[in-house]
């Protein structure tokens, strides 16, 4: 009877993926795919499916390359095919290219279609070129400044040995004692005022017991494309993310001697500016939400700092 029972429970099991599975909505990019290989400046073409996603809607698509956005391609009407794409003159040759499609406006925001394709190719010579000249002339501009570098110290070795009599006198005669730094502290921390030619307000404060903490961030109200990279002292920690309703985490170590500045900064506005980041700041113990706007004259940040 147990037998029976277990049977019926994986029958009933097995059902409700199916049944579930054809009720989410997915996306299938038929091109590119393995076999591409995309030539700048060709205009380029892509191709694609969907389930349970109306024509009305949109797709969003970008070209990707070790998961940051090296382009963004476009919002196209769900049809299934857009041609007449230009790729950026800038991108170069490389063999580690994917595409990814999101869908914009989800019915259920908690199931957003995406897809991402296999590695592809594209090739680019001109771009190509342009790089193994700006490589040649860095060559040489380096050969250039240690030839003048080593000049410059056999002129200043020569200058110290005339004076270098002289230079002791005077050190010998100035018996007044060095102020002291080491304890000087100050009341206020320091913190950036701008970042890029972008002013940076600050909004709030945070302090944790740890210098190691987790930091999750995802779309705070409507997926409407944004892009957006995290800071932390002026070190791109995120690049250039697409932000979903589905939480990224990363971790960051925090410098335990100072306030840490934490900033939001957008690449573009998407279809509902300013960009709207929900962020979530936690050592495991103690955890802080908080929502950062940014767009692109201005980013908002948070300082964080280890008891």
């Amino acid at each position: 009877m147990r037998k029976i029972h277990f049977i019926l429970l994986a029958v009933l099991l097995l059902i409700s993926t199916i049944s579930n599975a054809q009720n989410t909505a997915t996306i299938n990019i038929v091109s590119p795919n393995e076999n591409t290989v995309w030539n700048i400046p060709d205009k380029i073409a892509l191709q694609w499916n969907t389930v349970k996603i109306d024509t009305s809607k949109s797709i969003r698509f970008f070209l990707v390359r070790n998961e940051m956005v090296v382009q963004e391609l476009g919002s196209f009407k769900n049809d299934g095919f857009e041609d007449g794409i230009e790729l950026a003159k800038n991108i170069g040759s490389g063999d580690r290219y994917q595409v990814v499609a999101i869908e914009l406006f989800p019915d259920d925001k908690y199931n957003i279609a995406k897809k991402v394709t296999p590695f592809f190719s594209i090739i680019n010579a001109a771009s190509d070129e342009r790089k193994k000249k700006q490589q040649l002339a860095n060559v040489n501009t380096v050969t250039k400044k240690k030839k003048k570098s080593r000049s410059k110290s056999k002129t200043k070795k020569k200058i110290k040995e005339q004076i270098a009599p002289k230079e002791t006198a005077i050190v010998q005669t100035n018996n007044k004692p060095e102020p002291k730094t080491e304890n000087k502290t100050d009341s206020k921390p320091e913190v950036r005022d701008s970042f890029d030619g972008r002013k940076i307000s600050y909004t709030k404060e945070f302090e944790f017991n740890s210098e190691d903490v987790v930091i999750k961030i995802w779309d705070h109200g409507r997926q409407d494309g944004d892009i957006v990279s995290i800071y932390l002292n002026g070190v791109q920690v995120v690049k250039k993310y697409y932000l979903t309703y589905w939480k990224k985490e990363f971790k960051i170590k925090l410098d335990p001697k100072k306030s840490n500045d934490l900033f939001l900064y957008a690449h573009n506005l998407g279809d509902s500016p300013p960009n709207t980041v929900s962020v979530e700041i936690s050592d495991g113990k103690k955890s802080e939400n908080i929502v950062l706007n940014s767009d692109l004259k201005s980013c908002e940040a948070v300082l964080i700092s280890v008891k």
